[in-house]
């Protein structure tokens, strides 16, 4: 049976390239707007608040990871929030790694591990547009035990610290993707694949992206009506059924091309399209390249 999240994490490659441990005291705010870079924070101890544009506030607490897949903007600040027209806090460096925020003497009101990760995929960006924009995690026990290892890797000098450590963050992004499943998160696929009506569908989709689709067959799949399966996908994963799959057959046809496995018409017929030239079509629309322009500059020959 095909796992539709092992294809998108397996396709996306994430990689942990940047952490760094932050306490902070008293009365404190950051604002980040690195628009495209994946964003986590795992809190050790304590507790803040993180305010992401256009979510509900949402206080985090020891044990919880939360993961922005494509970082637009957002504010962490103390549990008590600074006055609006406040300076932004600045991170004061205390060595071995770590930054203060707030008060710079005595203990922190929260720890956590904050950081930004890479999906190494060149198709990074439209798979994770199939992700949810936000995902928070809590009450996961595995999630928290990886946690812990994490906090106790980067407070240790032990040998290979920051090997271990990049391995680690990348096994706490893939649990907290798949977690995400049975927890809150805003629509995207992890929210749709916690449905167990929806998960089958979109598992016929990864299964046989070759099929011919129509709403109506996969609302069988779903066993709902057409309407009602149309608007709980939309509702769910964020975009229409038809939306959805046309996505995933560009991104299985991305690396066809770019590896040079097979002609125009094969590849088209491969990821579900009757024709090069209805595939074309369909690719150009929504990559903005024909794909064999796109094979040409990303392909084994290409030059980018």
């Amino acid at each position: 049976m095909i796992d539709p999240l092992t294809e998108i994490v397996t396709l996306l490659q994430p990689e942990a390239r940047f952490s760094k441990v932050v306490g902070a005291a008293g009365s404190w705010r950051v604002r980040r707007t690195e628009a495209g870079r994946p964003f986590y924070c795992a809190i050790l101890e304590g507790a803040c608040r993180l305010v992401a544009d256009g979510q509900e506030p949402i206080d985090l607490q020891a044990g919880d990871f939360m993961l922005i897949p494509a970082a637009h903007g957002f504010t962490m600040s103390s549990q008590a929030p600074m006055v609006s027209d406040a300076i932004d806090s600045t991170p004061i460096a205390l060595g071995d790694g770590e930054f203060r925020l707030g008060f710079p003497a005595g203990p922190p009101d929260v720890v956590m591990l904050i950081g930004y990760c890479d999906f190494a995929s060149p198709d990074a960006a439209l798979l994770v547009s199939l992700l949810p924009q936000l995902v928070h995690v809590r009450g996961e026990s595995r999630l928290t035990t990886l946690v812990q290892l994490v906090g106790e890797e980067s407070r240790g000098t032990r040998p290979a610290r920051e090997v271990i450590l990049a391995r680690l963050l990348e096994v706490l992004l893939i649990e907290a993707l798949r977690s995400t499943a049975r927890t809150a998160a805003s629509a995207g696929l992890l929210r749709g694949l916690g449905d167990g009506r929806l998960t089958a569908a979109i598992r016929r989709m990864h299964e046989d992206p070759a099929r011919p689709w129509t709403v109506v067959q996969l609302a069988q799949e779903a066993a709902l009506s057409r309407s009602a399966f149309f608007e709980r996908f939309k509702r769910m994963v964020g975009v229409a059924p038809m939306e959805y799959l046309l996505a995933w057959r560009m991104a299985l046809a991305k690396p066809l091309l770019r590896r040079g496995e097979g002609g125009i018409a094969e590849i088209a017929e491969r990821v579900g399209y009757s024709s090069a030239s209805t595939f074309s079509v369909a690719f150009t629309r929504h990559v903005g390249l024909p794909p064999a322009h796109y094979a040409r500059l990303h392909g084994p020959s290409g030059h980018l």
